[in-house]
């Protein structure tokens, strides 16, 4: 990844409402959720919605399914992983095991 998309990617992250959202569709894991369940959920107007999923989906954070009338969102763990490996590329200064602790730290327990 390089500056400007994780640029991109933070500031797509910097607002509650896309933050709260990413987070959900994070949790909502490989299933994703559909758009209006997203709302329902975070209490979330569509037109709002619809604006603040579409700059996450063109930050990277975010894909899209559709299913007939409907669109299902999925968060977008290749972006998560560019985002995090260009955060982390050159952490600790060549000791990657001064790392080990915060990576095992953020590693998912599923």
């Amino acid at each position: 990844m390089d500056t400007f998309t994780a640029l991109a990617a933070f500031s797509a992250l910097s607002q509650p409402t896309r933050l709260e959202t990413f987070r959900l569709l994070v949790r909502a894991g490989p299933d994703g959720m559909i758009a209006g369940r997203v709302g329902e959920v975070l209490g979330v107007r569509q037109n709002t919605l619809s604006t603040n999923l579409g700059v996450l989906r063109n930050a990277g954070l975010v894909r899209t399914v559709r299913e007939g009338r409907a669109i299902r969102y999925f968060a977008d763990f290749d972006g998560l992983s560019g985002l995090l490996r260009f955060l982390l590329e050159d952490c600790c200064g060549g000791a990657p095991e001064l790392c080990r602790p915060l990576i095992d730290d953020i590693a998912c327990n599923c």
